[in-house]
């Protein structure tokens, strides 16, 4: 079941949406609410989420508010990993989530919080315990980062790849299972928390893991989930077959629903980061989404 849809993901975040082509957001803006606007009329009462943002900045909320998308939108979402990419300790997600809160009055959702494996094991384990002990009950959803590791042949969705250094490779070792379908030492202890942790779990177009992922977040008692459907992948030959077996197969749990990435074709640079061309193009991306999936 669709219980919401997320518009965009990590706007503020260089890898996901090209500010310098779109150096105040008014492109995005204009096009959330465009967006937004046609999902309401589309389904009334269907909540509406700001894409999470990463990192949790509440002059971009500022930002927002600003232009008029806070108006729009129903959640304001955020993305926090301080034991990863965030410069700042995970016993400070308290102060980061009253940052946002100080910024707008909407309900704030932690749609992609987690920790790599990438250093050792244990280390997630600390930080599954941790993250639940500073955020359960504190946001209105929690979705853990992520189910399975991202397959080292698969390129991570970072603009600047390799030349990150380890900060590349952590986007690998993500997972509570590893790349062969084996469970790490998180795995073991994630059904305690899963009252309150959902599961965030990107599917790439024609994923083979996503019947076993739907096994495994039904062991481990999953409720929630977060996913995306790819408007860049819609235009691939056999998209809507995938899409209609992705959303049928993930029909048992309350499903976040995000909307994300530009074609190459329409943006104004090639790229899924670019600003498209015509923002109506993707308030008509996510109309026809939510007209079938929700």
């Amino acid at each position: 079941m669709v219980e919401a849809v997320m518009l965009w993901n990590e706007p503020n975040n260089l890898s996901h949406w090209d500010f310098h082509i779109d150096g105040d957001w008014s492109i995005f803006a204009e096009m959330v609410k465009l967006s937004s606007n046609a999902i309401k009329a589309r389904r009334p009462g269907l909540p509406r989420v700001l894409g999470g943002i990463s990192p949790i900045d509440p002059d971009f909320v500022t930002n927002m508010k600003t232009k008029g998308v806070l108006d729009a939108v129903d959640v304001v979402a955020i993305h926090g990993f301080p034991l990863d990419w965030n410069h700042w300790t995970i016993h400070e997600w308290p102060e980061k989530l009253e940052e946002i809160k100080a910024a707008t009055t909407l309900p704030i959702w932690v749609s992609e919080v987690g920790v790599s494996t990438f250093g050792a094991e244990e280390v997630q384990v600390f930080g599954l315990r941790k993250t639940a002990e500073y955020l359960s009950g504190k946001a209105g959803r929690i979705h853990w980062y992520s189910l399975y590791d991202l397959p080292r042949a698969w390129p991570a969705t970072t603009r600047h790849r390799e030349a990150e250094g380890s900060s590349y490779y952590r986007h690998f070792y993500m997972g509570l299972i590893r790349e062969d379908g084996t469970p790490k030492k998180a795995l073991r202890i994630f059904p305690e928390f899963a009252s309150e942790l959902g599961i965030c779990q990107w599917f790439h177009f024609e994923d083979p893991r996503l019947e076993a992922a739907v096994n495994w977040m039904k062991r481990l008692g999953v409720r929630r989930l977060r996913t995306g459907l790819s408007w860049a992948d819609s235009l691939r030959p056999g998209a809507i077959r995938w899409f209609d077996a992705q959303m049928k197969a993930l029909e048992p749990f309350e499903v976040t629903v995000t909307f994300c990435f530009t074609p190459e074709e329409k943006g104004i640079r090639p790229d899924h980061t670019s600003p498209p061309v015509k923002i109506d193009e993707f308030a008509e991306f996510c109309d026809r989404m939510v007209k079938r999936y929700a």
